[in-house]
């Protein structure tokens, strides 16, 4: 099981004039990355325009929040950094779950439009649930069943699940 914690806030950006920075000097914004993506580049390029170094063209991602654990590059460019942040506000703790544990956007896709199970208090839980789901179990042999047991066997390598706060997002391996 992989742990990961919920973020709350919009993911954003910092986004630094390299002139400036070259220079010793902090000047940047920080940008709403779920918005418009033209609205993006305008906030870039008008903060890129007030540089304190006259002309500035050049740019890099310093600083990030609402990401999770996802680990941003500074040049991961606007475009690619928009489409994560649309991501996780679309799936939200799942989506941050996928992508702090696939640290790819794609893959992270893959798995929570096609691999998802869903969010459960254990993996015991989601053994049951897939169980009683799939089989008819007579009354009299219900208190025979270890779940714990099923579970470690779904675990061991159909299924994986990412602990979030209290609870289990759970995948699918393939």
């Amino acid at each position: 099981m992989y742990n990961t914690t919920t973020e709350n806030e919009t993911p954003r950006i910092y986004v630094a004039d390299l002139a400036a920075y070259n220079n010793g000097k902090l000047h940047g914004v920080w940008v709403d990355a779920t918005q418009d993506i033209d609205t993006i580049w305008d906030e870039v390029n008008k903060m890129l325009k007030n540089s304190p170094e006259g002309f500035a063209e050049e740019y890099a991602i310093h600083d990030f929040e609402g990401f999770g654990t996802y680990r941003m590059s500074e040049y991961e460019g606007l475009e690619r950094t928009n489409n994560i942040a649309l991501f996780i506000q679309e799936h939200g703790d799942v989506g941050l779950a996928a992508l702090a544990y696939y640290n790819d956007l794609e893959d992270a896709k893959t798995a929570v439009e096609d691999n998802y199970h869903g969010c459960h208090d254990s993996e015991e839980a989601f053994a049951e649930e897939l169980y009683t789901s799939c089989y008819e179990i007579p009354e009299h042999l219900e208190y025979y069943i270890d779940y714990a047991k099923i579970a470690r066997d779904l675990f061991m390598g159909d299924y994986f699940a990412i602990k979030v706060g209290y609870q289990i997002h759970v995948f699918s391996c393939h």
